[in-house]
């Protein structure tokens, strides 16, 4: 009695090495799904057709979403006819040295306090310690200039988002001084 056996590997290590030679597909679908969720979230918002002019709150996210799902279809079609994505050739990227750990803890502390502190300091504030953060985490330690950069791009980007574009900011205690 002879036994056949058939050796599993090969079919496996076929499909494994196709969705490595197309594995920008995966973006694909990232873009479709991504696409998907912004159309659904567009032509289910409730919008009162009284108050909206003659380009309401839903045609952004429509163009998008729709914009999101062409792309998805064209990068598609061009992965199956071989198409490939370059790999990055950064210039000063050193690949075999590791991650600066460090610089990225900095930032998302950074990041996460101007967040928790943005209602009770308000956005001037929290954002100069933002950018000041952002500045001494990126390798500047100029303690001379840096809040003082910090705070007047703070102030302006204030300014700008409250008085010129509408946009309410929290001003915080400040807000009554300046």
């Amino acid at each position: 009695m002879t036994t056949s056996t058939t050796d599993p590997s090969p079919a496996p290590a076929g499909r494994r090495s196709w969705l490595r030679d197309h594995s920008e597909l995966g973006v694909c679908v990232m873009l479709l799904v991504l696409g998907a969720l912004v159309l659904t979230d567009a032509l289910t918002m409730d919008v009162d057709l009284t108050q909206r002019g003659p380009v309401g709150p839903r045609t952004v996210p429509l163009v998008v979403g729709a914009g999101l799902l062409v792309v998805a279809v064209l990068l598609a079609v061009d992965v199956m006819r071989g198409g490939r994505g370059e790999a990055e050739t950064g210039e000063d990227v050193d690949l075999s040295e590791p991650a600066d750990w460090r610089t990225v803890l900095l930032l998302t502390g950074v990041f996460l306090g101007s967040a928790v502190l943005i209602e009770p300091l308000g956005f001037p504030v929290a954002g100069a310690l933002l950018f000041w953060g952002a500045a001494f985490a990126l390798g500047s330690h100029r303690f001379d200039r840096d809040p003082l950069i910090a705070a007047t791009v703070s102030l302006v980007a204030h300014t700008v988002f409250d008085n010129l574009l509408g946009v309410p900011l929290p001003g915080g205690p400040l807000m009554g001084v300046l």
